[in-house]
């Protein structure tokens, strides 16, 4: 269940941030397969990728944990 909320926050901000998947996983060097995957709730995400993804969002990943 954590996954799916991890993922849900992070497509969230991403839309929020106006980057498509393509755009976030050029910035952040994952793939995206990988970010697809992270966003469906399929696959969690380690902590190297979830730091990755709060830098090109602008927030910490804090707020992407929802704390």
């Amino acid at each position: 269940m954590e996954n799916v909320q991890l993922a849900n926050r992070i497509r969230a901000f991403r839309k929020l941030k106006g980057l498509t998947q393509q755009e976030l996983a050029s910035k952040t060097r994952i793939s995206l397969a990988t970010l697809g995957t992270i966003e469906r709730g399929n696959r969690k995400v380690s902590e190297q990728e979830l730091n990755r993804i709060a830098e090109m969002l602008g927030i910490s990943v804090s707020e992407i944990r929802g704390e």
